[in-house]
This record gives structure tokens, C-alpha cells and sequence, in this order.
């Protein structure tokens, strides 16, 4: 999973890099496809937050809300261009209404109708993100309250999964994983496709310092943390530990 970080004098308020063919993310899904082929599976983030000068997932309207419809245009665009430049999968993860349809229908008419959609169904606004934006040095003033998930509603959580399955979304996604193992349960339940859970930058980081204190066995907590949200129904989990994970389970 590629996310694209670029320098911040090159971020605008549409987020242009995102979408630019020299950009870094997809010169990096260029090089990766190029060398890997079909040796592993190259998803990218599609979204518009890493490209934005203002840090949100959208474009602003007037007033500076995020304008859901201008949103999805540009999603429509990241979405090609990053199929365009060789990635496999595309994961719109910023919670606008209609992201997966609108996605679905613009790839198939650039003709990438074999491209997955990993679509950040159950996303929220969650405390645990902190150590992700503080390393792409995210440029967000503010919140993400009024798009992404409230941590309370698990109702609302399952009524967006539940449309972006019928958008045509390919796989689901819940995030954060170890806070919600209750969506992720839910989830798997009633959905039809895969469901993925997102093991977030502060999950990671929470194991990970109490294991450089001494205060638990590293291996074995992330090991039981991973575990733990495969018991919870998540046929994928997006992790830190990937790598490391492979070699324990090998």
C-alpha cells in the first residue's frame, strides 16, 4: 500500500501531485510495477489529504467545507492516473458518499475494469492516526469529524459498509482495527467480499514503545495483536508489522 508524500511547496488546494503523472506516487507505482510485475500486489492510497495544502481528504468549497461532489471528481482522477501509473488495487479512504461508485464507473470507462477497489468503508475519526501524520507531515488544521466515522455509531459504521458493497466495492476496509474488532466482526457477518482491518500508526507505535521500555515481549504482543484481529473476522490485515509478520508465521 503506496501513500505519496510530496514537498510541501508542491501541495495546492485540489491536490495536483496527486494526479500529476510525474508525481511521486505514481512515478513510485511506475517503478514498482516495473520492477515487481506480478510478483506482489500494489495497492495506493486514494485520497487527497497527502496532496492538499489544507491537509483535508476533499476539495473546499467557499466557506472551507469539504465539497463531497467536487471530492469525487478528483477522487475519479487519482484513481485512473494511479491505475494509469500501475497499481493493482485503489483504496479510496476518505469517506465521501458515493466515493466506490463513482471510482467503479471511472475506471471502467478508462478501461482498467480489472482494478480492485478497497474501499475504506468503516473509516474513523480516530486518535490513534497521530504518528502517520506527524511522519508525511500532514498540513491539517483542524478535523476530519465531519466525514469520517463518529467512534461511537457501530450503526452507521455497518450502514457504510453496506453501501459501499452496493457500489461495487471489491474488498471493505475497517479502520482503525483494535479499538473497533467489534466492526470488524459486524462486518465480516454481512459482507459477501473480503473484509480488511487497518492495524493504524498508533496501534503500531503503542506496542512497539512499551516493547522498546522492556515492559512487554515485542514479537508477541504485535503477533497476539495481529491474531487477534484475524479472530475477529478480517480476511486481510494492513499492518506495520507486515514483513516482520511473515518471517514469525514462516
Amino acid at each position: 500500500m503506496l501513500f505519496g508524500v510530496p514537498r510541501a511547496g508542491d501541495k495546492d488546494a485540489v491536490g495536483s501531485p496527486g494526479t500529476d503523472p510525474d508525481g511521486i506516487l505514481n512515478v513510485a507505482l511506475r517503478d514498482l510495477a516495473k520492477d515487481l510485475g506480478d510478483a506482489t500486489v500494489l495497492m495506493a492510497d486514494t485520497c487527497l489529504d497527502e496532496f492538499t495544502d489544507h491537509g483535508h481528504c476533499g476539495v473546499l468549497d467557499a466557506r472551507g467545507r469539504v465539497d463531497n461532489d467536487a471530492t469525487l471528481a478528483r477522487y475519479v482522477e487519482l484513481a485512473v492516473a494511479q491505475a494509469d501509473s500501475g497499481a493493482q488495487v485503489v483504496g479510496p479512504s476518505g469517506m465521501m458518499d458515493g466515493q466506490v461508485g463513482a471510482i467503479r464507473d471511472g475506471l471502467d470507462a478508462a478501461g482498467h475494469t480489472d482494478v480492485v477497489i478497497l474501499a475504506y468503508a468503516a473509516k474513523f475519526a480516530s486518535a490513534f492516526y497521530g504518528p502517520f501524520r506527524d511522519a508525511v507531515d500532514s498540513s491539517l488544521a483542524g478535523d476530519r469529524r465531519t466525514y469520517q466515522q463518529e467512534p461511537g455509531n457501530a450503526r452507521e459504521a455497518l450502514r457504510e459498509v453496506m453501501l459501499d458493497l452496493d457500489e461495487g466495492a471489491d474488498l471493505v476496509m475497517v479502520k482503525p482495527a483494535l479499538g473497533y474488532l467489534d466492526i470488524v466482526s459486524a462486518a465480516a457477518e454481512v459482507s459477501p467480499v473480503p473484509v480488511a482491518a487497518y492495524q493504524v500508526s498508533g496501534e503500531y507505535a503503542m506496542i512497539a514503545a512499551a516493547a522498546a521500555n522492556g515492559w512487554v515481549d515485542g514479537d508477541a504482543a504485535a503477533l497476539e495483536s495481529l491474531i487477534s484481529i484475524r479472530r475477529a473476522g478480517a480476511d486481510i490485515v494492513l499492518t506495520y508489522w507486515a514483513a516482520a509478520a511473515a518471517d514469525w508465521l514462516t
